[in-house]
């Protein structure tokens, strides 16, 4: 019996320790891609802001022309919902945070009477609403871990045509905000129309818990006199799906480098729980293996022991001696 425990034992050892590899090699590709992710982030996020700005000016030059692209609808009867996930799994709680989030604001009592279109990034969010019996009316697969500005241009095309064409009232986005590297916030926040950093009401918006808060567009615009050539309705016009377009992009480069940070941190954890589960059963079958040899010792020892009382008794008084080991 315990030699038959030790063989399983050490079978599962071994299983253990590639595993383990396995894991350590995710690890330190996640970490060797966070760098590069980050980067992307700190190039896009000048133009990002600029582009926010310049369609805030524009919009506050000309408020007629802003119409619906600028501040807050007062009716939210049909709400176009983009949920960026992963495409892959083995990444701690990244992406059920994001699903929960989704989920709850679909879900919302507040939002009984509205009418959503969910739009997914990532296979995650594709699997995990078709199981729930949630429809999904576009999902975009493949590009999550290291999205492209075409990319975002062509998630863009399919959430903003409904609000351009005036079929829904308002465009949210629910993505995981890249603060640090130890430091990533799951957000709920209007993508269009645009933000006013200058309402508060609307700075509030989304503001009902830990997870969700609305951002803004650009933290503190500097807004000046600027003319425009031509006219302010026209660049609207262009300039306002453009920046919805990059703030898409920003989303998609913080919600990866937020995903790569997560299978860091979940590969290195799985890697030193294997190392402990490897202690774990190295002492186990140690602990077999003393047993099995001190069974071995005993055996032997008795066997001695019924020779040599089998040779007191010999009336022949042969005596055998048998020296235990």
């Amino acid at each position: 019996m315990a030699g038959g425990q030790e063989r399983i034992l050490r079978r599962r050892i071994r299983s253990i320790k590639s595993t383990q590899k396995i894991t350590k090699a995710m690890e330190l590709i996640a970490a060797s891609q966070i760098v590069r992710a980050t980067t992307r982030i700190a190039a896009a996020k000048p133009y990002q802001e600029g582009m926010a700005r310049l369609v805030l000016e524009a919009a506050t030059a000309d408020p007629t022309a802003a119409g619906r692209l600028l501040g807050t609808p007062e009716k939210t009867e049909r709400v176009a919902v983009l949920s960026v996930v992963a495409d892959r799994g083995l990444c701690g709680g990244y992406n059920s945070s994001v699903l929960r989030a989704t989920e709850r604001l679909l879900g919302d009592d507040a939002h009984r009477d509205t009418e959503f279109r969910l739009f997914t990034v990532g296979k995650k969010a594709q699997g995990y609403f078709r199981f729930r019996g949630q429809p999904v009316e576009q999902s975009f697969l493949g590009l999550s871990e290291r999205p492209t500005f075409a990319d975002a241009r062509a998630v863009a095309e399919a959430v903003l045509g409904p609000f351009v064409a005036g079929e829904v009232d308002q465009v949210i986005i629910v993505s995981t905000r890249y603060i640090s590297a130890g430091s990533q916030k799951v957000e709920v926040r209007q993508l269009l129309p645009l933000v006013d950093p200058r309402n508060e009401a609307d700075k509030e918006e989304f503001a009902d818990g830990p997870e969700s808060r609305s951002v803004t567009p650009h933290d503190s615009p500097k807004l000046g006199y600027t003319e425009f050539e031509p006219d302010a309705g026209i660049l609207l016009e262009t300039l306002g799906p453009r920046a919805a377009e990059t703030e898409i992009f920003g989303a998609l480069l913080e919600a990866s480098a937020s995903e790569l940070t997560a299978r860091q941190r979940a590969m290195a954890a799985a890697t030193d729980n294997a190392g402990e589960l490897i202690k774990k059963y190295s002492r186990i079958m140690n602990r077999a293996r003393q047993d099995t040899i001190t069974t071995e010792i005993m055996e032997i020892v008795s066997g001695a022991e019924a020779l040599r009382s089998g040779a007191d008794d010999d009336p022949s008084g042969v005596m055998i001696e048998v020296q235990a080991p």
